[in-house]
């Protein structure tokens, strides 16, 4: 019988915020669940008691009370959550007012930079006075071209605080990826950086920014963060918005004001990958944003006012706005802003033990890598307060969730989550509560009617179909920017089943209720009619010892689809026929006969977008002579050209 890699201790399971807040709804209700699937089938069938559970447990405290909890209509998108309720964010994350440390920013540099609960209140109410005089408000943009730092959260919480509609791009986007941003939201103010370092290199940012600013005609204000970049000047930017440098714009003191908002009020903009033209703005509100993430961050990570959490993360992907909820709950960040395999690949391994790292939050894609370079943390680094390692981006790997336990570390909670920009959240994550299995995400998120559905629309458990969540949640969209009828929105998520959630996930429920991912939708491989999920390959594949990372795409070929891998291979490794008989041999053994491609490549690089996704449409399409309309959304789209015309595919 199969094992578990991990399983929490009694006194684990006693000691979490999971088990205080089952004892809680029992108590509430005169209920008597005893376990997470009783907790999680309570949650959906009883949603508007389980999310006002939520906001008594964490004591999110409404302006104005709400006049209900939810009212919907008869399918979706017609759900309104706490109707009436009114709030604001930035109070929420700013409830700590001690000594104890908010943030800690580091740079690849070894820069070190720490901001207590008080400090960051404090330069949060200096830039928010200054914001205001400006004329920000309710309803404004406020726009970050910046990398991971303490001032980027900084100018998150002063924007929030005031009722504007934040909204960030990190820096290594390229020229027109940004215009594509933040061009269609029109930001009364940015906030950019002078500079980046990654890979040991320090990148000017002065002509790049210049080209933007010429592109951003509605800009009122230029706040320029010199990072990177000490010998910035406002002179050095060319724009018809008044330019302050960072220290000069504001002094920090006061306490900060929150003006409260709707409940539905739109908090955050984010963007879909844009890589197969001019990115959705997908626009979050308020309450559903706070109220997913103190869930997710309390319940199914154990976060608590004593932990430290990091995740490495750009301001350009949604984990940004994830990890910075966790001010929310007290908890002391990480923030990281560089290369996570510079100077070495254990270069965030040793931020765990530098900065007592609890909870270490990364990509599967990192994971992937560190087993690659042969790193072995659990022999080199002591690790003692890690008790969680979050992986997200992709689907991890079985063989990733065995290095975690036999090279890391073997008594902590390994979460695989997925979920993603368009909810802000996670559909299927951790649980500090619950065994771990191997290559499964261990369960549905709570108040989520998450299911598994079949072409005829039907749940299924065991096998292979669209993830979907079949009632409405509190951080769906508000909606698209720039969609008043909804018509995008509508066609995105509701046209695949009318009035229900369809994520674009190819997913599976397990025996224990767990998840497995296998990949995006859009990307299944269909040969001889078989949908394959490109996960189920990659799987495989990773297991080669000479193999780096691989994508894989169906191509059109005798009116059939025949799978195509390509690979990118270790230094001064060739493609020979017998290491591509290793890796067919390796998928035939572990898959299917279908799953084995016709045709294996070897390339130089894989393309992949800013937050570290490969990007197997615009593979795709470029295989098949079809443009690729918007490559600045790739982190190197020099990569594709690598794809076109090759000769090889015609055989």
């Amino acid at each position: 019988m199969p094992q578990p890699l991990w399983t929490p201790s009694a006194d684990r399971i006693a000691a979490t915020r999971r088990t205080a807040f089952r004892l809680f709804i029992n108590q509430r209700h005169g209920l008597a669940l005893t376990d997470y699937p009783a907790l999680h089938a309570w949650s959906v069938a009883q949603r508007e008691a389980f999310w006002q559970a939520i906001v008594d447990f964490f004591d999110i405290r409404f302006s104005t009370p709400a006049t209900a909890v939810l009212q919907e209509g008869p399918a979706m998108p017609s759900g309104h959550w706490f109707p009436g309720a009114t709030l604001n964010f930035a109070e929420q994350l700013l409830r700590r007012r001690d000594t104890h440390p908010a943030l800690v920013a580091i740079g690849e540099d070894d820069s070190r930079e720490q901001l207590s609960y008080a400090e960051l209140a404090a330069h949060v109410a200096g830039l928010q006075q200054q914001l205001k005089a400006l004329g920000v408000g309710i309803g404004d943009r406020v726009a970050a071209f910046m990398p991971n730092t303490w001032q980027t959260v900084v100018g998150m919480l002063a924007s929030a605080s005031l009722g504007a509609t934040w909204s960030s791009c990190s820096p290594d986007f390229g020229t027109q990826g940004v215009i594509d941003r933040f061009g269609q939201i029109e930001p009364k103010v940015l906030i950019a950086c002078g500079g980046y370092r990654y890979a040991g290199k320090a990148i000017d940012l002065t002509g790049k920014l210049n080209e933007i600013l010429a592109r951003l005609p509605s800009l009122s204000q230029l706040i320029v963060v010199p990072y990177a970049r000490p010998e910035a000047q406002p002179g050095d930017y060319q724009t018809q918005a008044r330019v302050a440098l960072w220290d000069d714009f504001y002094q920090a003191g006061g306490e900060p004001k929150f003006v409260a908002v709707a409940f539905e009020q739109p908090l955050y903009i984010l963007y879909s990958s844009g890589t197969t033209g001019v990115p959705k703005c997908i626009v979050h509100g308020v309450g559903g944003t706070l109220l997913q993430h103190v869930k997710e961050l309390g319940l199914h990570t154990d976060l608590t006012a004593d932990d430290t959490l990091f995740y490495y993360s750009t301001c350009g992907w949604m984990m940004w706005n994830w990890l910075v909820s966790g001010l929310a709950l007290g908890a002391t960040l990480v923030l990281f802003d560089g290369s996570p395999f510079h100077p070495g690949p254990e270069r965030l391994i040793d931020l765990i033990d530098a900065e007592n790292i609890s909870i270490f939050g990364t990509s599967a894609k990192y994971l992937a890598a560190l087993e690659k370079a042969g790193a072995k943390p659990a022999s080199t680094h002591t690790l003692t307060r890690l008790k969680t390692i979050l992986s997200t981006g992709s689907p991890l790997s079985h063989e990733s969730f065995e290095y975690v336990y036999r090279e890391i570390k073997s008594d902590l909670c390994l979460s695989s989550i997925s979920g993603g920009t368009d909810i802000v959240s996670c559909f299927a994550l951790g649980n500090p509560v619950l065994p771990v299995w191997r290559g499964e995400l261990q369960c549905k998120g709570l108040g989520m009617d998450v299911q598994v559905w079949n072409d005829a629309g039907q749940p299924v458990l065991g096998e292979k179909g669209e993830l979907v969540c079949a009632q409405h949640f509190p951080s769906m969209p508000v909606g698209f920017w720039h969609d008043p009828n909804g018509e995008k929105f509508q066609a995105a998520y509701f046209d695949t089943f009318p009035g229900v959630w369809a994520h674009g996930d190819y997913a599976e429920v397990t025996e224990h209720a767990g998840l497995l991912i296998h990949g995006r939708s859009d990307a299944v491989l269909n040969p001889g009619g078989v949908r394959i999920g490109t996960a189920e390959i990659y799987r495989q594949v990773e297991k080669i010892e000479a193999v780096l990372e691989s994508i894989a795409i169906g191509q059109q070929w005798h009116d059939d689809v025949r799978v195509v891998l390509f690979v990118r291979l270790r230094e001064g490794i060739e493609l020979s026929d017998a290491l591509q008989a290793e890796i067919r041999q390796v998928i035939r053994t572990n898959t299917t006969p279908r799953h084995v491609p016709a045709k294996i490549i070897a390339v130089a690089d894989i393309p992949r977008t800013i937050s570290g996704k490969i990007v197997e449409l615009a593979v795709r399409n470029v295989v098949h002579g079809q443009p690729v309309k918007n490559t600045d959304a790739l982190a190197n789209p020099q990569a594709l050209a690598l794809f076109r015309d090759l000769a090889v595919l015609q055989d």
